[in-house]
Order: structure tokens, then C-alpha cells, then sequence
């Protein structure tokens, strides 16, 4: 499984104006949609609806929102660069500014959770998280992902 393959060039967005975590699914909401094809409306219950579980801020200014949806044939990406952090309820307390949410089909089992996994290994490295705070260009970010995969299995 590869990031390159999961998240799009276009599902990497810069957000300015995220003022709650409502606003924020709808945001990613729209950006599946866009994407994607996905119902923002359907994606959007789906991530509060998981979300209501417990928070998905896993510290250190990273929040993995996920959530299985009807309708999809692979799982798939979305990541935001929040200019101003967001308080998300993470672990560790702290406001979030790196979110990265994944979609996965309703009955992919370990699929989604290779991705989960993949995902959350690749925002621990603290110098990727470095490298997506100091860039606002979404290509650039894109790359920064992607690449990040590639030093990890080195």
C-alpha cells in the first residue's frame, strides 16, 4: 500500500478559516466529494459518527479522522494544513494542525486498517510533520507525503 496511491493531488488543501471540527468535516466533506465523487453529506455524518467513539487527535497536532462509507471501491485520502490550529479533544491536548482523513469501503476490513496504519506511521516522523508545517504549497505538501513513504521503507 502506498500514500501516492490513496491520497489524489487535489486532496491536499491549506485551510485558513477552519473554526471548529464541524467545520472541518464539512471541509473534508466537500473535498471528497470533489475528488472523489463521494457525498459530502454522507461523508460528513460518517466522520462525526466515528468521531462520537472517541477523538481521532492523536497528538502532537495530528488528527486521523476516518470513516467507512457505502459506495467506494478502494480507500482513499484527504489531508489539510490548518493555518491556524484547531482544539480537537487529542490525546495529548494540544490543537491540531495536520489532519489527514481516510475513507475506506464499508466492508474493507483490513485494507482500511493497513491504511490506518500506514497513515499514522507516516505522521509520527517528526521530520515529515516539520517538513508539512513549513510548506503551504499543496504540490509541495502532496510531495512531502509521498516521499515521506519512501524514506520510511529505506
Amino acid at each position: 500500500m502506498e500514500l501516492s496511491k490513496l491520497l489524489a493531488p487535489g486532496a491536499v488543501k491549506v485551510l485558513s478559516n477552519v473554526t471548529s471540527k464541524k467545520r472541518l468535516f464539512q471541509d473534508l466533506g466537500d473535498i471528497a466529494a470533489s475528488v472523489y465523487k463521494l457525498g459530502a453529506a454522507q461523508t460528513v455524518d460518517a466522520l462525526q459518527e466515528r468521531e462520537s467513539l472517541g477523538p481521532t487527535g492523536v497528538g502532537h497536532g495530528v488528527a486521523l479522522p476516518h470513516a467507512r462509507l457505502d459506495g467506494l471501491d478502494e480507500v482513499v485520502g484527504v489531508f489539510l494544513r490548518l493555518e491556524k490550529p484547531l482544539d480537537f479533544d487529542a490525546v495529548d491536548r494540544l490543537p491540531v494542525d495536520l489532519v489527514f482523513a481516510l475513507f475506506a469501503p464499508k466492508d474493507s476490513g483490513v485494507e482500511h486498517l493497513k491504511a490506518l496504519a500506514l497513515v499514522s506511521r507516516t505522521m509520527r516522523d517528526p521530520e515529515t510533520c516539520e517538513k508539512l508545517r513549513a510548506n503551504t504549497d499543496p504540490a509541495a505538501l502532496h510531495a512531502v507525503l509521498t516521499e515521506a513513504q519512501g524514506r520510511q521503507a529505506a
